[in-house]
């Protein structure tokens, strides 16, 4: 158990590390926003999660209503998701995992199945990223490594909290071919203004 939380704090204290590089503390000021406090494992990992969500929200919005159908078929594709279920996917792991993270349960989790629309897609991920950065408000230093049920053998709140985050940074990816295979740009490919 000493390794896992040595393994996870490690991974913790590389993201606080990447967090404070020139690129990124450009880009965050290019975009106008204050960085989080990272001297606490809740700061450094909600700093964490608002790259991802600042990323993968804008992404979402991107892709036409009518392309939400869409997956890949030319080449090795058999049985992947459409870009509709890579956002449902996404949307129910954040409220899996974060919650199960932070010992809550999310009150309005919607069913994932009743959403139809392009804009219930985009508004459930949006709730999910909030409910995340509520989870996280409750991690602090004493509880960060407390071991907790395993989500995918990761077991205590700060290491299940970074591996949903490296969970949506997975879908990001895919989605982002989703939509260059469609001729649409993801908007964090854009330049960006001055």
């Amino acid at each position: 158990m000493k390794m896992k939380n040595l393994a996870v704090l490690s991974v913790l204290l590389v993201g606080i590390a990447l967090l404070g590089t020139p690129r990124l503390h450009a880009q965050a000021t290019m975009a106008g926003d204050q960085a989080a406090p990272t001297d606490t494992p809740a700061g450094a990992i909600d700093q964490l999660l608002g790259k991802v969500e600042g990323e993968m929200v804008p992404l979402v919005e991107a892709m036409p209503a009518d392309k939400f159908n869409f997956a890949p078929t030319n080449g090795n594709f058999t049985g992947v998701r459409t870009f509709e279920e890579q956002v449902k996917h996404v949307t129910g792991a954040n409220y899996m995992m974060f919650g199960a993270a932070a010992s809550i349960k999310p009150t309005d989790m919607p069913d994932m199945k009743t959403l139809k629309t392009k804009e219930q897609m985009v508004q459930a991920l949006k709730d999910s990223f909030a409910f995340a950065h509520k989870a996280i408000a409750t991690l602090d230093a004493d509880n960060a490594m407390e071991v907790v049920k395993p989500v995918d053998g990761v077991d205590t709140r700060a290491g299940i909290m970074l591996f949903a985050i490296i969970h949506m940074n997975d879908h990001f990816g895919q989605m982002v071919e989703y939509l260059r295979m469609n001729g649409i740009v993801p908007p964090s490919s854009l330049p960006k203004s001055k």
